[in-house]
Order: structure tokens, then C-alpha cells, then sequence
């Protein structure tokens, strides 16, 4: 068996491969290596990839149907996990058009490709932001999810729709899986873990918007990897084979209450600047992942404490290292 995970140099996509071929999977990686943050992470977490010899990496961008479909009939590929996408709810504010051209029409070359290749199960990235300002909790798959408070929110919806006509049409197997606020080792730098360790250890001030009054379902990405591999393998047998699932920790946190284990993992105390909630911001998340635990025995393991923890000890690693 051969795995296309696009998005490959991505948080997800790195941890996800990794997986995989600790499976003894082949995997066959392709991202565009932007510049939407640091590409030297993205390189760094493509280099550490290539130490197994069972992957392959493409630097190709989703707009580039011709290239993908080729790599996708020259090497056999029946599983597609797709993650490659323009993430970041407030960046979405200042560039929808990014947002139009990664997310929309990459996916739509994404599901073309899977459908004309007889892939046998697409497994695509989508998010809880896609709930929007829902006040129903915890956040279930069955919630309404069609007032997006973000473009980015509403390209991840559109991802759903599109993807359910697919496997309406063409009975092409989809699976969608919402990610409720991922953390982790090799992260986003435009995260809250990342942003409030690097300014703590910078003595530069933490901006808390809403106050630092957020509710998040921190999910460690090693729960995030391991809800998706369970899938791999559980295409709907329905008879339109689509499903959508969270993944998610299902314990809230306050934004203030992780901050402080994160002072308390640095033995270091902040400096804040608070701030109003900002336009497309959600207040709180609080995910359902009952229907997953149904489905394929998911358990979330790691609590923000030890998560926490993980990715300081990482990232001291790292910017020692680099």
C-alpha cells in the first residue's frame, strides 16, 4: 500500500507521515513549501522525514493538477489523506483570495483526481471553526455549521459540501475530520503554544484577545494522528460513502489556565497585553468525539500538562539545535 499525504511539510501532515511510515507504509509527500510561515521548519521536518527510506517528497502545489496527476497514476496511489491547506483564521481576514486559490480549488483538484484515479478513500482535513459561533456544547457532528465566522471557517465548510457531492456522484469514499485546536512538537508559529513560549522566553508581551477568556479543546497532535490512521482503512459503506468526524480532546480549557502551565513548565511569569475579541474569533470550543469513539475505538491520551511540557522540551531542543 502507497499513501498520498498532501501537506506533508506541514504541523499535521509531518506527524501524520511519520505514523504511516512507522507502519512500514510508503508515503508519498507533496506540499508546496510556502511562505506562510517559516520555511526553514518545513524544511527541517521534510529533512527528518526523508531518513526513512519509504517516503518520497514532491514540492508541488495544489494548483498544479497535471503534475498531481501524474504522481498520483505513477505510483499507484489509493489512499490520498489530504491536510495541504491555507490555515489561520485571522490571516484569512487580511488574504481571502489565498484562501480561494489553496483551499477551494486545491481541493476541487484534489477530488477531480481522486475521482478520475479510482482512489479508494479520501480522508480530508477540515476544522472546528466550521461550527462557528455555536453555543450548543459540546460541539457535535450533527451541530449546524453553516455560519462560518471566518472565510477560512467557510472554505473548510465548502470542503464538506464539495466533498459530499463527490461521494454522492461518483461514490467516491470521503472522510472529513474536524481538528479542534491541534498543539504539538514542531507546530505553527503563528499558534498560541508557540507565540506565548517564544515571547516568554523573550521577555516580549503576550497579546490575550477577549482577554484571555477563550475556551479551547487543546488535542495534542499525537491524538489528532492517531484519530486519523484509525480511519484509514473504515470507508463508509453507505450508500453515498461520506462521513464527517471530530477529533478533538473533549476537555475545554481556559486560555488563561494553559498559559499558566506553560509559565509554569518555563518557571517563568508573562508579560500580557489584553486585548478585545477579534472579528472571526470563536469564544469557546468543546468537541463531541463520540461518534468517532463509535466508530473506531478513539481515545484521546494526552492531557495539556504532559502536551505542554512535549513541546517546550522540543522546542528548546530545536532552537538550540538550529
Amino acid at each position: 500500500m502507497t499513501i498520498l499525504i498532501t501537506g506533508s511539510a506541514g504541523f499535521i501532515g509531518y506527524h501524520v507521515t511519520k505514523k504511516i511510515l512507522n507502519k512500514n507504509i510508503k508515503v508519498i509527500g507533496i506540499d508546496n513549501i510556502n511562505n506562510y510561515y517559516d520555511i526553514n521548519l518545513k524544511k527541517n521536518r521534510i529533512k527528518d522525514l526523508k531518513k526513512n527510506k519509504k517516503f518520497f517528497f514532491y514540492k508541488v502545489d495544489l494548483s498544479n493538477y497535471k503534475k498531481l496527476d501524474n504522481i498520483v497514476k505513477n505510483k499507484k496511489i489509493k489512499i490520498i489523506i489530504h491536510l495541504a491547506a491555507q490555515a489561520g483564521v485571522r490571516y484569512s481576514i487580511k488574504n481571502p483570495r489565498t484562501y480561494f486559490k489553496s483551499n477551494l480549488e486545491g481541493f476541487f483538484n484534489v477530488l477531480e483526481i481522486s475521482r478520475h484515479n479510482n482512489i479508494k478513500h479520501l480522508i480530508y482535513a477540515s476544522t472546528s471553526s466550521v461550527y462557528g459561533d455555536s453555543k450548543k456544547f459540546p460541539l457535535s457532528e450533527i451541530n449546524r455549521t453553516d455560519q462560518p465566522l471566518s472565510f477560512y471557517a467557510a472554505t473548510k465548510k465548502s470542503n464538506e459540501v464539495m466533498a459530499h457531492s463527490y461521494s454522492y456522484i461518483y461514490k467516491l469514499p470521503c472522510t472529513g475530520v474536524r481538528f479542534f485546536t491541534v498543539y504539538g512538537p514542531f507546530g505553527r508559529p503563528d499558534m498560541a503554544l508557540f507565540k506565548f513560549t517564544k515571547n516568554i522566553l523573550n521577555n516580549h508581551p503576550i497579546e490575550l484577545y477577549n482577554n484571555g477568556n477563550h475556551f479551547r479543546d487543546f488535542t495534542y497532535v499525537d491524538d489528532i494522528v492517531d484519530g486519523i490512521y484509525s480511519l484509514i482503512k473504515k470507508q463508509s459503506k453507505k450508500s453515498i460513502p461520506y462521513e464527517i468526524f471530530n477529533i478533538g480532546n473533549g476537555t475545554p480549557k481556559k486560555l488563561l489556565d494553559y498559559l499558566k502551565h506553560i509559565e509554569n513548565n518555563l518557571n517563568k511569569i508573562s508579560k500580557t497585553k489584553k486585548l478585545p475579541l477579534q472579528v472571526g474569533d470563536i469564544v469557546k470550543t468543546h468537541s463531541n468525539i463520540n461518534k468517532l469513539k463509535k466508530y473506531t475505538g478513539y481515545k484521546p491520551k494526552t492531557n495539556i500538562q504532559i502536551g505542554i511540557s512535549r513541546f517546550i522540551e522540543w522546542y528548546k531542543d530545536y532552537y538550540r539545535a538550529n
